[in-house]
């Protein structure tokens, strides 16, 4: 039986030609970019080309951008490197757990933080986060596209804010770079998660944008690496996946592979709310990216229903894959004001540049029946 994966916001598959730039630098050009020799200095080189290819992804400076291990490193940097003892941070309630959970930890370490809400469809307001602004906010993070929704936010026009205050700006970008167009300049953030294994790159590898200028402490201490900004040997054949996942990333949003998706997407979901009774979908009033859908179905757990579409070789996810396993309901639905009964209930199905459109009409002919027998 072959696998339909719909669960493409937890990771994605490597694209064959992101793996056929990886692997010369597992074997003959497995060089050390710090080192001097021809073969060092050829990594060197394959490591310039990649971020240079990052870059283009969010139109930014190479200079700019710095290879981590993933968005949770990236998103932890961003957010301990800028506050200090005394500060105050402004964050949504739907936040990446590599956001929540690092600012948690910093207020035991003498930070303060207001957590904005978000309205029924997921979405924060900017003048929530105008409102939130003390006088010793430092830095504001609110994510670009929630992972469990796709819902997308404004942060266009909270970047506008946090530069009105004089504010710091991050975004988590993880979800939404090679799914929607995306800008610093137009953002005006100072700071930007990104990760490869979301956009069909290798897992283990992502970047932080630096905007010029910034007072980024860091997390590391070692080598000279990324300027010293992230000390380490670098993940060459990582981050030369990387590179190549942004180029392609950026000429599939060129090419409209986004709104195909999108197509199956929105065809799948009208199929399922026509076809079963007590179903809606979470974030429908809002935009969303085109590759996501957070369905609940009223009277069932959504455990149980990502186990009996894995028995017909379909994979889905309740939520986070981070949180795989914990019976707690989301507290991203929650934030939205679904109940706790609801927020179970409730599958995300995300789709990637690897699915068919066989494989949205596959779930939407098993799912419904998955439905029937559970209930």
């Amino acid at each position: 039986m072959s696998l339909a994966y719909l669960d493409n916001n937890s990771t994605t598959r490597v694209l064959p030609a992101v793996l056929d730039a990886m692997l010369p630098f597992y074997g003959e050009a497995f060089g050390n970019a710090s080192s001097l020799h021809t073969v060092g200095q050829s990594a060197l080189a394959a490591i310039k080309i990649a971020r240079e290819q990052t870059a283009q992804l969010i139109g930014c400076r190479p200079s700019e951008i710095v290879f981590t291990s993933g968005g949770t490193e990236s998103d932890n940097w961003a957010v301990a490197g800028m506050l200090r003892t005394g500060d105050h941070a402004v964050i949504s309630a739907i936040e990446h757990s590599a956001v929540s959970r690092t600012i948690a930890w910093l207020e035991k370490h003498g930070c303060t933080a207001t957590r904005v809400g978000v309205d029924s469809h997921g979405r924060v307001d900017p003048e929530e986060v105008r409102r939130a602004i003390q006088p010793d906010t430092r830095l504001i993070s609110v994510m670009a596209a929630n992972n469990e929704t796709g819902v997308i936010q404004p942060v266009e026009e909270i970047g506008a804010i946090a530069a009105e205050a004089d504010v710091w700006f991050h975004t988590d970008a993880v979800q939404a770079a090679g799914k929607i167009p995306l800008s610093v300049d137009r953002i005006r953030c100072d700071l930007l998660t990104l990760t490869a294994h979301k956009i069909h790159g290798p897992q283990g590898v992502g970047a932080l944008y630096i905007r010029r200028g910034t007072p980024l402490l860091p997390l590391l201490h070692g080598g000279h690496q990324e300027k010293g900004r992230r000390p380490g040997s670098e993940n060459l054949p990582g981050i030369v996946g990387f590179g190549m996942a942004c180029e392609l990333a950026r000429c599939g949003l060129e090419g409209g592979s986004m709104q195909r998706i999108e197509q199956w997407r929105d065809r799948m979901e009208n199929a399922l709310l026509a076809a079963i009774p007590a179903c809606g979908v979470n974030g429908k009033g809002a935009p969303r990216v085109a590759n996501t859908s957070n369905i609940y179905f009223d009277g069932i757990g959504g455990d149980s229903l990502v186990v009996a579409l894995d028995k017909l070789g379909i994979a889905i996810s309740r939520g986070a894959a981070c949180l795989s396993g914990d019976a707690s309901p989301s507290s991203v639905l929650m934030a939205m004001g679904l109940s706790g009964e609801r927020s179970r209930s409730s599958v995300r199905i995300s789709f990637g540049k690897l699915n068919r459109e066989e494989d949205a009409a596959r779930l939407t002919t098993s799912l419904p029946e998955a439905v029937r027998q559970l209930r």
